[in-house]
């Protein structure tokens, strides 16, 4: 059973013999099972509505008589404050960056000596493209990002427009949108 077809049944992209064939091998197999259920369970929490709270802030209200100079001052330097408390409150709300133990270093590189911007997209970037640095007058262009380990689907940005399958990567799988991901597997070097 090839793993692509947990995904293919996640977006629901099988016809009846391979979803015959998915639940068959769901029912032999505990570990694909198990790893079926998983990305389920990821896909059920990408789907949900995010939670956000904001703390209630509650300034003090300074009650003064005194006017010219001193409302002049205060006025602005309440709002100052105001919007400063919000942003520490935004600030020390937002939730921490999961970061496994377990990343990997992993080097992508692209020849394109044609183009004059190159970046990455990929699971591991929540699809938000990377910028990758251009080497010298060579015509290629790298960049090296922590990944953990396991598979991963990614695909190149060039020139801001132009989505295209990493050339040296075998594997690649029809993207939602028309264009082609790359599709490798990250282990740990031996």
């Amino acid at each position: 059973m090839k793993d692509y077809l947990i995904s293919m049944f996640v977006d629901n992209e099988l016809n009846l013999d391979e979803k015959i064939e998915f639940v068959e091998t769901v029912h032999s197999n505990k570990p694909f099972k198990d790893e079926t259920v998983d990305l389920l369970d990821q896909e059920k929490l990408l789907q949900t509505d995010m939670v956000t709270a904001m703390p209630e802030v509650r300034m003090p209200v300074i009650r003064t008589e005194k006017t010219g100079l001193f409302r002049l001052w205060f006025a602005p330097l309440a709002g100052f404050a105001t919007a400063m408390v919000l942003v520490a409150a935004v600030f020390l709300l937002r939730p921490a960056p999961m970061i496994s133990p377990d990343e990997l270093q992993h080097r992508f590189v692209i020849y394109h000596p044609d183009v004059s911007k190159a970046e990455i997209v990929g699971d591991f970037t929540s699809w938000s493209p990377v910028p990758l640095e251009k080497i010298g007058n060579s015509g290629y262009w790298s960049v090296t990002l922590n990944l953990p380990a396991g598979e991963h689907r990614y695909s190149y940005l060039v020139d801001n427009n132009r989505q295209i399958a990493d050339p040296t990567v075998l594997t690649h799988e029809q993207d939602d949108f028309g264009g082609k991901n790359s599709i490798i597997n990250v282990t740990a070097a031996i």
